[in-house]
């Protein structure tokens, strides 16, 4: 009986297995990251009003706390869909604001409204509210391949601008955390693999004979 292993097959087999493996190990360290990151966020609601962080505004370690800034003037506005505090569906009004600072500027949501098309009434002034992070415009691929800029912080202002409903706090409960289900399901897939290849395997001896 010639039961020598095809050379190239398992080759292959072998290292998507291995990078199947390895790819369940990363989750693996991901999870301890982010359950280290989550545990942060929750010490952030609890801390005192700070200063928004003008020179740099994507620093993570404040997500999810409250923030203090001046808005000096509205620049701009973004319009994306969303929900008020109260689960209203809308349209959420997101100024960008000059501070007098160098750098890309203030991110603040004013709130969510029924219009799209609408403006809000609001020209700037003192903001003060829990911080999450800008939309996301960049595609996950991007992200994945680390192609995309930092997103910035962004103040979800705990008053509404006039004709507009108060647009839900930031909370870390929404972060989701799913780096455990992930590995087990590359393991799962290594797993899977093997035991296909091992039959492929024992079908081509028995064939053989």
């Amino acid at each position: 009986m010639n039961r020598r292993l095809p050379i190239i097959a398992t080759l292959v087999v072998g290292l998507a297995v291995a990078a199947m493996i390895g790819l369940g190990v990363w989750q693996l360290a991901r999870l301890k990251q982010k359950e280290a990151a989550l545990a942060a966020y929750q010490v952030n609601l609890t801390r005192p009003v700070t200063a928004y962080p003008a020179m740099n505004p994507a620093d993570d370690r404040l997500l999810f706390r409250t923030l203090a800034a001046n808005c000096l003037r509205v620049t701009g506005w973004q319009v994306i869909g969303g929900r008020s505090r109260d689960g209203a569906p809308g349209w959420r009004h997101i100024a960008t604001c000059a501070t007098g600072a160098e750098g890309p500027g203030l991110l603040v949501d004013m709130g969510v409204g029924s219009d799209p098309h609408g403006k809000a009434n609001w020209t700037g002034g003192p903001v003060k509210g829990r911080v999450t992070h800008e939309p996301d415009p960049h595609s996950f691929l991007l992200r994945m391949l680390g192609r995309a800029p930092p997103l910035r912080l962004m103040i979800v202002n705990e008053t509404a601008a006039p004709g507009l409903s108060a647009s839900p706090l930031p909370d870390p409960s929404s972060v989701p955390n799913n780096h455990f289900s992930y590995a087990m399901q590359w393991f799962f897939f290594a797993a899977v693999a093997l035991v296909i290849y091992g039959l492929a395997l024992r079908k081509r001896w028995r064939e053989g004979n």
